[in-house]
């Protein structure tokens, strides 16, 4: 059996693609990122997408959850018995674009980390408009051309978007993070055969990494600077902390190595250290925290990554008797694999071929970036990631060091991505069903 588009889905393939619109495009994304959405607070700019959507034609609905929290579902119907393809990206921003930001985010304010939407050419600024709310967009224009094109193809076509897909747990806001938005989608009808999930980096990846967060407590005593050093009874908590976090740092790379495989590769960072008060400096601190994110590779489930960190632990206690520490896993979501073989993957690389003009590579580059695609894949929904160059160069505006490129989008960077798409589009949902998805009879 050929997967080569007949001569007709080649004429529908570019039908869409004659259809996208980067100035409507770039409209939508500014619009989008002026809405402020940090994770636990996306119900907004879910609403706003609904209506936008809903104004072109394109059945959609919003489904609030959590407060302030919310998810959308668009749907075109297909005309037979098709497959459904779902689009999906996350909506809610990383950082809360307010002075609590600061000066962990840098020493001042750039365009970038600003919920604000700035235009400048080409050129989309503003808190997110890169990730996430470039891909809602881009996934958005490609509905929309859809719709305009006459939606006739056997298969569904859905989009969705979510709060919740950062990877933060924001207590403030009944914990919003951890692709909780995600699960609120599936579970209220939209679970589909298939799912492409945008996100950043120009490659198709059948697998993403999960991750596991970590808390070592530190236990000294509480001090006084007015004590000399070596006065019987007090112990720092905070010394000891320095060296534990050196050893760790000698841990990560050796877990790292140990654990890349595929095409991941499962880094880790320290990522806080909290002690005392910095009102009362005289005062030491009793109990340092060091906080850090270690990445969970598909074939490895946090449970493993658990027992490993317990025993660099115990080599920690052997190697420093007088530590005095405790420590929990807090957080952790699983790595999700599809099958490279599934459908979705393979035609979303004969799109991302089809666009580049030539083989897809053996080897990618090495991925330990999580989006809700991890758990997409564990809950059994075979999900292919296809993304787009990033961070964008050439800025003409100054932007954040480190992630700068979160918040500045260039918008001839996202149109050979939705061709990609629009590719896997047209090549799944024009077939029967049985043609695309596996079942236990086929």
């Amino acid at each position: 059996m050929t997967h080569e588009l007949s001569q007709s889905m080649q004429a529908q393939f570019e039908k869409l693609q004659a259809r996208l619109n980067p100035e409507r495009l770039q409209n939508l994304l500014f619009s989008l990122t002026d809405i402020h959405s940090p994770t636990g607070s996306a119900g907004a700019a879910c609403q706003w997408l609904v209506d936008h959507l809903a104004a072109h034609g394109i059945p959609a609905k919003f489904l609030p959850f959590a407060g302030e929290s919310g998810a959308g579902l668009a749907t075109l119907q297909g005309a037979g018995p098709g497959a459904n393809l779902l689009l999906y990206a996350p909506i809610d921003t990383h950082l809360e674009g307010d002075e609590s930001d600061y000066p962990w985010t840098g020493p001042a304010p750039t365009v970038d980390t600003q919920p604000r939407a700035v235009r400048e050419g080409d050129w989309v600024y503003g808190l997110g408009s890169s990730n996430p709310k470039a891909m809602v967009a881009t996934l958005a224009e490609i509905m929309i051309c859809a719709k305009e094109g006459g939606w006739e193809l056997p298969g569904t076509l859905t989009l969705g978007f979510a709060d919740g897909g950062m990877p933060v747990d924001i207590g403030a806001r009944q914990h919003g993070g951890m692709s909780n938005g995600i699960f609120h989608l599936l579970n209220r009808g939209g679970v589909p055969d298939f799912c492409i999930v945008m996100k950043p980096w120009n490659w198709v990846y059948h697998e993403e990494p999960g991750m596991a967060w970590f808390k070592i407590t530190v236990r000294g005593t509480l001090g006084y600077a007015g004590v000399p050093r070596g006065t019987p009874g007090f112990r720092s908590s905070i010394v000891p902390a320095a060296q534990l976090i050196l050893d760790l740092e000698e841990w990560l790379p050796q877990y790292t190595a140990r654990h890349t495989s595929g095409i991941i590769r499962p880094d880790g960072w320290i990522s806080a250290v909290r002690a005392g008060w910095p009102e009362r400096p005289a005062f030491p601190s009793a109990a340092t925290e060091i906080y850090f994110d270690v990445r969970v590779n598909p074939r490895c489930p946090p449970a493993q990554v658990r027992a490993e960190f317990a025993d660099f632990m115990a080599t920690m206690h052997d190697k420093h008797p007088d530590l005095e520490c405790d420590w929990e896993m807090y957080g952790s979501v699983p790595g999700g694999s599809t099958d490279p073989e599934n459908w979705i993957i393979q035609s979303a690389r004969r799109g991302w071929e089809e666009i580049e003009g030539r083989a897809y590579p053996e080897q990618p580059d090495l991925l330990g970036g999580q989006t809700d695609g991890s758990l997409l894949r564990a809950l059994g929904v075979p999900t292919a990631r296809m993304g787009w160059p990033w961070p964008a160069e050439g800025s003409p505006l100054e932007v954040a060091e480190g992630l700068g490129g979160m918040g500045a989008t260039y918008i001839p960077d996202l149109l050979p991505c939705a061709r990609k798409i629009m590719y896997a589009v047209v090549d799944t949902c024009s077939r029967p069903r049985q043609e695309t998805v596996c079942t236990d009879n086929s």
